[in-house]
């Protein structure tokens, strides 16, 4: 018998407290694991902090926006140009990670944005970690 304050994933028959990230982990974690990488991203990126933000990325970070094969935005300074006036001015930006799945060296996030248009947007982003630093990101919209 589940506790009132944890509940039973049926499919896996895991329990989870409820209002905490369900997170599926095939790799060990540390603070240089690329999930404990990608969730100071997130952190920071709710901080509106662009210093902290950056220092999780690459100097040659590459984001993709499917199902483009090229680069929306390649290299550090366009990425954190990019950021600087096209998100972190934004007042209400905030990224809820509603699912998230690590797999070696990728974190797939289910994602929650508001502040970026009326209504908050569902995206999906898979972060890529190399070398302690997320060197590649793809984010696919409905």
């Amino acid at each position: 018998m589940t506790s009132p304050s944890k509940a039973l994933d049926r499919r896996s028959g895991l329990q989870h407290n409820p209002g905490q990230i369900p997170e599926i982990n095939l790799v060990a974690n540390s603070e240089s694991a690329p999930v404990a990488i990608v969730q100071r991203q997130v952190d920071a990126y709710n901080r509106r902090d662009l210093p902290a933000f950056l220092a999780t990325y690459s100097d040659g970070i590459r984001l993709y926006r499917m199902p483009s094969s090229e680069p929306a935005i390649a290299g550090k300074a366009a990425f954190g140009e990019f950021y600087r006036t096209q998100r972190f001015s934004l007042p209400a930006l905030r990224a809820e990670i509603l699912q998230r799945i690590v797999i070696g060296n990728k974190v797939i996030d289910h994602e929650r944005i508001s502040g970026l248009a009326e209504q908050p947007i569902e995206a999906v982003a898979v972060y890529e970690v190399s070398g302690g630093v997320i060197d590649r990101v793809w984010f696919f919209y409905p």
